[in-house]
């Protein structure tokens, strides 16, 4: 189903093949029947735990569909664990470290949070170990989490898949490369970028711009007016896919000949792949994100067990194109993908 870009570690595959079993299960009644019809596959049936509180705090942008699945995927192993699961965001450092020292003012039981900022989300993170409060990391931070203390990480390495997507680039002849950060100072957003530039290989020239998501028709005139007055811009690199569906609008003004090509995906773009209007894209999973780190959670609080062995257990990432998008589109269709 998906071109994977690297090999894994070993635990990495273990704890992989031991989430796609968790997974099965889950999809499964109580009683064995079929798979639950709610939506995403997955029954609601509850473990019989004790009932515990996971705050979930992410730099997510509201309505952005990335974002929807990781909340859908955390919910789901909420419902599955017998967990409150009380979910956050704010795109904003400050803000989201706020929501941190929240959840450890109300005492939850473990906490789930983005990196996407460390320097600014290292004290707040500190208070809730300090607290005796279990934290898990997810989808950013890739190269910060352990320092931090973090006892737990899900997502992907954002150099290796930058990498990856760069000599994609390269091999498709690339010359020109504008690579779109939608979020200054995201450490995770400026990887991808570089892993990029190290993937072209000095074959082409790559560019950065700096967008603000949180206002999508700013991207659009910026994007346009980029495209206007550079044509040789051949290729354009998305790191979020509501920029890459407003990338492919900003050309078509602009009359830019330029191919788009993303990093994650959403229900749009399974479309925009299959009409050619995006080349390609790079897949983190969200979803699974946004399971595994509940659900590891709920595995340490109530026995002790840690996924990854104090490794990274990576999600992705893996390319998604014309050649397997049919099969991606029907868990898209399920919103799990």
């Amino acid at each position: 189903m998906r071109t994977p870009l690297r090999r894994r570690r070993a635990v990495t595959v273990a704890v992989a093949a031991v989430a796609a079993t968790t997974l099965a299960l889950a999809g499964c009644s109580s009683t064995g029947g079929k798979p639950d019809s709610g939506g995403n596959g997955l029954s609601a049936g509850q473990a019989d735990t004790p009932r515990y509180t996971v705050a979930m705090i992410t730099h997510g942008v509201p309505g952005n569909a990335f974002w929807d699945l990781v909340q859908k995927g955390a919910e789901t192993a909420a419902a599955k664990d017998n967990i409150d699961l009380k979910y956050s965001a704010d795109p904003q450092a400050p803000n989201q470290a706020n929501l941190v020292q929240t959840a450890i003012d109300s005492k939850v039981n473990g906490i789930a949070v983005t990196l996407a900022k460390p320097d600014a989300m290292a004290p707040a993170v500190g208070r809730a170990l300090e607290a005796g409060i279990p934290v898990v990391g997810l989808n950013s931070g890739f190269d910060q989490w352990q320092a931090m203390g973090v006892q737990q990480f899900f997502g992907q390495d954002e150099n290796i898949a930058g990498e990856a997507a760069g000599k994609r680039l390269a091999d498709e002849n690339a010359k020109h490369v504008l690579c779109i950060v939608h979020e200054q100072g995201n450490v995770s957003l400026e990887s991808r970028c570089d892993g990029v530039e190290k993937g072209l290989g000095g074959t082409a020239t790559l560019e950065r711009i700096n967008v603000n998501s949180a206002d999508m028709p700013s991207v659009n005139a910026s994007l346009t007016a980029k495209l206007q007055q550079d044509p040789s811009i051949d290729r354009i690199i998305a790191l979020d896919a509501s920029i890459a569906m407003t990338a492919v609008d900003a050309k078509g003004t602009a009359g830019s000949d330029a191919r788009v090509a993303t990093f994650d995906t959403n229900a749009a773009l399974v479309d925009a792949i299959r009409s050619g209007q995006v080349e390609w894209a790079v897949d983190q999973q969200p979803f699974l994100q946004g399971y595994l780190a509940v659900d590891s959670l709920w595995l340490y609080l109530t026995n002790g067990n840690m996924m990854g062995g104090g490794q990274a257990v990576l999600t992705g990432p893996a390319f998604i194109d014309k050649t397997n998008i049919d099969s991606i589109a029907e868990y898209a269709k399920a919103g799990t993908r």
